[in-house]
């Protein structure tokens, strides 16, 4: 009798032992991922991270959707700057816009995509380590509106887009929007800021809103960057692409702006003169 209750016991304890391994996923270092919805993880995520690793994952969510990206947990050796052990999130896969750069234990609010693709990397040293990251993943419909979502392709004749929240409150801290406008070919953007309040910094280090032109942000590609309460003067893309990203940090945050944009024909006129490049910046604008 006691010979089968200590096996009926034993089985007892290893099934759970075994379903509990069933349930509990396994992460290891990057990879490519698919679908509506998962999650991702740091190499052995929540044990503690290995040193002098760069993991990649790219996740791809189904076409006419863009991806929003949440931080469950994040446990990364802390810096100010993130130099050693941090978690970079990109909008696309080559070449693409780097939506914002974490580590320590402060978690950001959502990322979204412009388009149906994210990137995620992972960068570790020689030297002091956690427990990593975990990050879920959602599909979701372009320009849907909110605290969580914001950003998103535009390719329609003209429309308008906004900071989170905007007009009943504050925009959100933490926070990252990236707006992708596509005109039709002979076609270039004109953007034009109805309001603007975005936490002000000399050099607009903080809150702030970039306009790059083409498809992807580089700092040879950036129109402007622009902070504090004067709407930019109108900007005019010279060709059929504008990247608009808008980043808040963990702290201070303000009303935020809207913007309506449009297509023109390329050879059209401003004011009497030929469409510009670019715009005068305000005096709110950070060297470039």
């Amino acid at each position: 009798m006691w010979t089968v209750t200590w096996s009926v016991w034993v089985l007892f304890v290893w099934g759970s032992v075994f379903s509990e391994r069933q349930r509990r996923p396994v992460f290891t270092c990057g990879g490519n991922v698919t679908g509506t919805s998962g999650l991702i993880g740091s190499q052995g995520y929540p044990g503690v991270y290995p040193p002098n690793t760069k993991c990649v994952w790219k996740i791809t969510v189904p076409q006419g959707k863009v991806v929003s990206l949440t931080f469950r947990s994040l446990d990364l050796e802390n810096d100010g700057f993130c130099r050693y052990d941090y978690v970079d999130v990109y909008d696309g896969f080559v070449n693409s816009q780097r939506l914002g750069r974490f580590c320590g234990t402060a978690r950001p609010a959502a990322l979204i995509s412009s388009l149906n693709r994210m990137q995620v990397v992972m960068v570790s040293d020689a030297n002091t380590a956690g427990s990593g990251f975990l990050a879920g993943y959602v599909a979701v419909r372009p320009n849907a509106m909110g605290e969580r979502y914001c950003g998103g392709l535009l390719d329609k004749p003209s429309g308008t887009f906004t900071t989170p929240n905007w007009p009943e409150r504050d925009y959100p801290p933490g926070v990252t929007c990236s707006w992708h406008i596509v005109a039709p070919e002979h076609h270039i953007i004109e953007l034009k800021f109805e309001k603007f309040d975005v936490e002000r910094d000399n050099y607009c280090r903080y809150d702030h809103m970039a306009v790059y032109t083409g498809a992807e942000a580089s700092d040879a590609s950036r129109i402007g960057k622009f902070c504090g309460d004067s709407p930019p003067a109108p900007i005019y893309s010279d060709a059929g692409h504008l990247f608009v990203q808008f980043v808040s940090d963990l702290s201070l945050t303000a009303d935020g702006f809207i913007c309506h944009y449009a297509f023109k024909p390329k050879n059209s006129t401003v004011t009497g003169s030929r469409v510009p490049v670019t715009a005068a910046p305000p005096t709110t604008t950070a060297p470039t």
